[in-house]
């Protein structure tokens, strides 16, 4: 039994485990600027740096909160860009987009930058910065994870087989732990979607058929 099938199966018979409560909200959809369609829902991917996948996951520290803003290759699931800090601010997108970037292996390629419809992906400070840069905007159409679920899974990975779940005792603490813990995930934690490759190696060879995420 596949991946798919034995998560259709525990969802018939009610074995999945529930989700808790989300208690640090980071997608504030509820604004006025435009919101690009989803350019990625029917693209599978062939090539690394064909298209990103951006999210923003809640990080505890000791009596503050603090936020990090992931890019990720879609293909190579290699996280290519990231930034952690104490607020939600355009910039903190922004800033993790620009290591994406500086980060490229294959030059002069238009990027599809997929995120979910929260402000800070969706206002003009983040839209001129991609657009100046010749990279097309997607965003996810509705509330459902799996229109975003290669950033969803990193986002897990990091939290729950990196430590970055638990409370940390402060930012500088984080910030050293966050750059370990993709720096490790990059060069050792093999995917079986990658055909049990590492996300540089995939990265850098290309040469796995891309599988998706489905709920089918």
């Amino acid at each position: 039994m596949g991946r798919d099938a034995l998560f259709d199966f525990m969802r018939k018979h009610r074995l999945l485990v529930r989700k808790t409560k989300r208690y640090h909200i980071t997608t504030d959809s509820k604004h006025g600027f435009y919101k690009s369609p989803n350019r990625i829902k029917d693209l599978t991917p062939t090539r690394s740096e064909q298209a990103l996948v951006a999210d923003i996951t809640y990080i505890k520290i000791q009596n503050d909160h603090a936020y990090l803003a992931l890019v990720t290759d879609l293909y190579s699931k290699k996280i290519m860009g990231y930034k952690l800090d104490t607020n939600m601010r355009a910039t903190l997108v922004v800033d993790a987009l620009k290591m994406a970037l500086d980060a490229r292996s294959y030059q002069n390629q238009q990027i599809i930058h997929h995120s979910d419809r929260g402000i800070q992906y969706c206002c003009p400070q983040f839209a001129e910065f991609a657009a100046a840069n010749n990279i097309l905007l997607s965003t996810t159409q509705q509330y459902d994870p799996y229109e975003n679920a290669v950033a969803e899974r990193v986002n897990g990975i990091l939290k729950y087989e990196f430590g970055l779940i638990k409370t940390l005792p402060n930012l500088v603490t984080a910030q050293k732990m966050v750059k370990q813990a993709i720096k490790i995930y990059n060069s050792e934690r093999r995917h079986y979607s990658l055909d049990m490759q590492t996300p540089d190696f995939a990265h850098r060879n290309q040469q796995h058929i891309y599988k998706k995420y489905s709920l089918n």
